[in-house]
């Protein structure tokens, strides 16, 4: 049986049907965001090896990106999709192996991925603003 169908639901108080919804809304949005995560990663490997192939150095790479608003937007999306993707995983690891199922949790991974898209654009913005 699935873990849809064994009652993981974090909100108790809720109407009959909505937890069931808010799992599903949580199951697609890991499954969207590990595909954008899937096409992130190898975009930034194939940029990796082009770098080391043609000897770039640290300077040469933030020479490239600063004021890049192509790749602004493509280490936003990378950032956006980690924010999502992550916290929703490690929910579901802290409801296995933690017995976590309150309300609580819903909090912490909303706050840490909050903190995730937050620190991860900062750094994105320093790396186009250096």
């Amino acid at each position: 049986m699935s873990s849809a169908g064994q009652g993981y639901a974090a909100v108790s108080d809720a109407a009959p049907g909505s937890a069931a919804k808010f799992e599903t809304w949580l199951w697609i949005a890991q499954r969207a965001s590990a595909a954008v995560l899937a096409l992130c990663v190898l975009v930034h490997l194939a940029t990796i090896i082009y770098a080391v192939h043609h000897g770039l150095t640290g300077a040469a790479i933030l020479a490239r990106t600063r004021g890049n608003v192509g790749a602004l937007a493509f280490y936003a999306l990378y950032v956006l999709a980690i924010a999502v993707h992550a916290p929703i995983g490690l929910r579901a690891l802290c409801q296995e192996w933690l017995g976590w199922r309150n309300n609580a949790l819903n909090w912490v991974i909303g706050a840490l991925a909050l903190a995730l898209f937050i620190f991860g654009l900062r750094a994105g913005a320093a790396v186009f603003l250096a």
